[in-house]
């Protein structure tokens, strides 16, 4: 079970308590004086329910924060890498031509090949 399954869970496990608890008085056979005092009771638990129910989900909210901010931080340091590797290879090494540049030929060189290509027809 994953951590925020599990607070889920238990949170709706609190939250049916509280609900299960006051269904049950309401529909129990006691006396109208007996229930009154199990639900004053009930009533006075209320507080420290809700306490714990915040408590859980200030816990789940944390655990996902801090899994959170992990996870940006792998992300962003993977990022780092693949920019300064594209930058590395994107810088040709001193000496040499890039394959998809080709050297520029003088205006008389293009002339001459003009020249000779018309002539062969």
């Amino acid at each position: 079970m994953s951590k925020k399954s599990a607070g889920t869970f238990i949170g709706g496990m609190l939250l049916g308590s509280a609900v299960g608890t006051v269904v049950g008085l309401l529909i129990a056979p006691r006396t109208g004086r007996d229930t009154r005092k199990l639900l004053k009771k009930s009533a006075d638990a209320l507080p420290e329910l809700a306490e714990d129910l915040s408590s859980s989900v200030q816990l789940q909210a944390d655990r996902l924060s801090d899994s959170t901010l992990r996870n940006w931080d792998d992300t962003l340091a993977r990022l780092k890498v693949a920019i300064a590797a594209g930058l590395e290879a994107s810088v040709p090494e001193k000496g040499s031509v890039p394959e998809s540049v080709e050297p520029q030929k003088s205006e008389s060189a293009v002339a001459a090949e003009s020249n000779s290509s018309a002539n062969q027809h």
